[in-house]
């Protein structure tokens, strides 16, 4: 697991709640909407994801400014066939249409022991995470991917990138134990924290991104450029290399956008980009997938079972006794208790960003309103 690069003198989470609300709102965002998408973005920041939620205030703004993406939208149901669902997010912010197929998967599973909703004519949602924690909350499995609106992923044997970071997750609830959370990128790396390094001034780790030739990338600045502005290179799929399984990390992209892209009729990439003119929405699609246990086990026995395997893991002895052996979801559960405590590490360079876009849209600045 990569080492978190942020620094920065930190703020509250409800600081950065307030700030991302209000300036969601100024931009035309109904108030339900924003707190939802503020609440989701501050949890992905507490969570140590620093790439998906203030940061990514910039990207909507572009978004917002060029009418890609209608900030005002109100999601719709576009199909209802009993376990599932198919809705329309009407060219708005991820977010909230997110949030409603995924507690909507939820109620459908606690009803048919199973639900599966699809999202259309969507935009970024954050970190894929946050939704499976949703289901997981409420007491039942959670799988969720999404396509992507960038072209980052060089395929194996590929010269230039073709799919995105195409997440996945998945979370499952147990008792003793928090919740097992697996929220990952097929990309080795997400783009954003590319991004983040950038931002930090921190060298990239050997096997994140490529340049036109193949070769490694370590300068942050130089990494970014090959991520976000040229059409050559990108990031690698999980795997880095051929030779160390990066045929997994491209086909499981693939898995992805398969399932939150072709099945819910959203746009791929490349394709799009052909054809695409500029303020036109990017149609991006997800797919969010419950399931109860008590559909398949006694109440509580899925839930015991999957306690003990977790003790067993934890149990693992660890090769640094300093650093034990922990399970997918814990390190976010960590890094969320400490930033609670002693707030979100925010970059000089971020507030800057930050306080622009205030400027622009008329929201008040509260990030750190006394300096």
């Amino acid at each position: 697991m990569a080492k978190n690069v942020t620094t920065g003198r930190p703020v509250p989470a409800e600081a950065i709640r307030a700030q991302i609300t209000a300036i969601l709102t100024a931009w035309g965002m109904p108030a339900d909407h924003a707190a939802t998408t503020a609440g989701i973005m501050v949890e992905t920041d507490l969570m140590g994801v620093d790439s998906h939620g203030l940061s990514m205030l910039m990207t909507y703004e572009d978004g917002v400014r060029e009418s890609r993406i209608r900030i005002a939208a109100q999601p719709k149901v576009l199909r209802d066939t009993g376990p599932t669902a198919l809705l329309d997010g009407a060219d708005g912010l991820g977010h909230p249409v997110s949030a409603m197929a995924m507690n909507l998967a939820v109620d459908k599973a606690k009803q048919f022991g199973v639900g599966v909703v699809g999202v259309v004519n969507s935009h970024h949602f954050g970190a894929a995470g946050a939704y499976a924690r949703m289901a997981s909350a409420r007491g039942v499995i959670g799988m969720v991917t999404s396509s992507t609106r960038g072209v980052t992923m060089v395929p194996t044997r590929g010269a230039m990138p073709v799919l995105g970071t195409n997440p996945l997750a998945f979370a499952a609830p147990a008792t003793r134990n928090p919740a097992f959370v697996l929220d990952m990128a097929t990309t080795t790396v997400a783009a954003g924290k590319v991004k983040v390094h950038h931002l930090n001034d921190a060298p990239l780790p050997e096997g994140w991104v490529v340049d036109g030739a193949g070769q490694g990338v370590s300068d942050p600045h130089e990494g970014n450029a090959f991520v976000f502005d040229r059409p050559e290179g990108g990031i690698t799929p999980v795997g880095g290399t051929e030779s160390k399984g990066s045929a997994k990390g491209y086909g499981l992209a693939m898995l992805v956008h398969i399932l939150g892209g072709t099945l819910v009729g959203a746009s791929f990439s490349p394709i799009r980009n052909r054809t695409q003119k500029p303020g036109q929405p990017h149609n991006i699609g997800h797919f969010f997938l419950a399931l109860d246990p008590a559909a398949f086990r006694d109440p509580g026995a899925f839930e015991s079972d999957l306690d003990d395997a977790l003790d067993v893991l934890h149990a693992t002895p660890p090769a640094d006794p300093a650093e034990p052996v922990m399970v997918a979801g814990e390190p976010e559960d960590i890094m969320r208790a400490r930033r609670l405590a002693e707030g979100v590490p925010v970059p000089d360079s971020l507030d800057l960003l930050i306080r622009g876009i205030c400027e622009r849209a008329g929201a008040p600045y509260l990030l750190r309103p006394n300096r």
